[in-house]
């Protein structure tokens, strides 16, 4: 029976391999799947994970729950030879071991793209996966809770400024509901105000949202202004040491949570660690029926789509253009992997990948977002209402669909949940402190009753 490895369990890959295992004939092929995390993360959740308006579990679907005939492979590949057909797979526990396959599916997604600035290392976080959200938004509660009980000064500043870098939708959608939810918040902290909270949104280009048109984008700068945001266009972090900010227009400021999404980069596995053909910027170069190799030459039996894929774009005007590396594509893309791996295994040729947008759509804070398909602009909410209608039916599975549509039930009846777990991110230090005192003191009373006399 031949194996169909799929590398990676983003988007792409699990929607590749849930069709594949539909789909195929009993013993017509082995499907095998590789990826450290036991779950897909549904990304356009990640900014209501970060305000609290969606639960983090409801974000990630369970790899091992729905792909029930496919092998789940708890690990990374770092290696792939092609020449071989064999990938090095290195597991959580235990030393780097080879499996080799018949078939390959190169699903692994995208990483976040970094630049040498002093600082970030150190204090940024990311917004591409679950615990990344959820770390935002404990550090945001946390930040509220112990900047009350400080007297107005720059300490408490610190506490309450957050910096995005990045101005494409994962940024702005995360930085408008982080946004929203802290000036909400001040309701239940009555010794803070409006003028203790300080965002500040970071972008090197001269708009954010490239995905909708000049006039949109200028509207949602004006929006965020209004709610007292700082939004610094044509600009770039240069220094983040110890959370002093340093931008290249010359703003200065001091910030606890600085949260970095300044768009995608390919993975080191397909930069440095593989035989397939890639492309400049390190995506696997593809054709537009989803295999690998050129309109002359196609690589045998290796396939690609999604983040990590320069898959060309049929429906584009230009000639050289290849498809957004965005949801709507690589859930599109990983259908027709599995469409087009069946039409091969079974002698047909494969259909070339066309989709046409159905529009951007962004959520900016609660009852507030933007639609463009287009000339076609919506704003406020009746766009914020298209955007929660839109994913409750995109996310797969009836399970999360049910869980999600009921945790906006709860919160519309009675508001977001604002307690903070940040504690979760070091569960022993409570008992350990605990088991500390209480061998001092052990240690203490033996003493004692050593020098006491006879």
């Amino acid at each position: 029976m031949r194996r169909i490895l799929v590398v990676g369990g983003g988007y792409a890959g699990f929607y590749t391999a849930w069709r594949l295992e539909k789909k195929l004939r009993r013993g017509e092929a082995e499907v095998v799947i590789v990826d450290p995390r036991p779950y897909m993360t549904y990304q356009p959740f990640l900014p209501e994970v970060v305000a609290g308006s969606v639960e983090a579990r409801h974000a990630a679907v369970s790899l091992r729950r729905n792909l029930r005939r496919t092998k789940i492979v708890a690990g990374m590949v770092v290696g792939i030879s092609h020449a071989d057909k064999a990938v090095t797979i290195r597991p959580a526990q235990g030393a780097d071991f080879t499996m080799a396959y018949d078939v390959i599916a190169v699903t692994a997604g995208a990483v976040t793209r970094t630049f040498d600035v002093p600082g970030v290392a150190d204090r940024a976080i990311g917004m591409k996966h679950v615990e990344e959200a959820v770390a935002i938004r404990d550090r945001m509660f946390t930040a509220f809770d112990e900047a009350a009980g400080l007297e107005p000064g720059p300490l408490r500043r610190k506490l309450l400024t957050v910096t995005f870098v990045g101005g494409g939708f994962s940024g702005v959608e995360g930085f408008a509901e982080l946004l929203s939810m802290a000036r909400a918040l001040l309701k239940k902290y009555p010794e803070l105000s409006e003028s203790d909270l300080a965002f500040h949104l970071v972008e090197a280009s001269g708009r954010i949202l490239p995905e909708v048109s000049d006039k949109p984008g200028e509207w949602v700068v004006r929006m965020l202004e209004r709610r007292g945001a700082s939004v610094h266009l044509n600009c770039t972090m240069t220094s983040a040491d110890d959370g002093h900010v340093v931008l290249s227009d010359g703003t200065e400021f001091d910030s606890e949570l600085i949260v970095w999404t300044a768009g995608n980069a390919a993975t080191r596995l397909l930069r440095n660690h593989t035989d397939l053909p890639h492309n400049a910027r390190g995506l696997v170069q593809v054709r537009a029926d989803l295999r690998i190799g050129t309109q002359t030459e196609i690589v045998p039996d290796a396939w690609a789509a999604g983040d990590d894929a320069a898959v060309p774009d049929l429906a584009a005007s230009r000639p050289d253009a290849y498809t957004v590396p965005n949801a709507q594509n690589a859930v599109r893309q990983g259908k027709l992997l599995a469409k087009n791996l069946l039409r091969s295994l079974r002698g047909h040729e494969p259909k070339p990948y066309v989709h046409h947008s159905l529009g951007a759509i962004a959520t900016l804070g609660l009852g507030t977002g933007i639609f463009q398909y287009r000339r076609i602009v919506i704003k406020g909410l009746p766009a914020w209402l298209m955007h929660r209608g839109y994913h409750v039916l995109a996310v797969p599975t009836w399970d999360r669909k049910v869980r999600v549509l009921a945790i906006w039930l709860a919160s519309f009846c009675y508001g977001r949940d604002i307690v903070s777990l940040a504690s979760v991110q070091s569960p022993r230090d409570a008992f350990a402190a605990e088991a500390k005192a209480a061998a001092k003191t052990a240690a203490r009373a033996a003493a004692l009753k050593v020098k006491q006399p006879e």
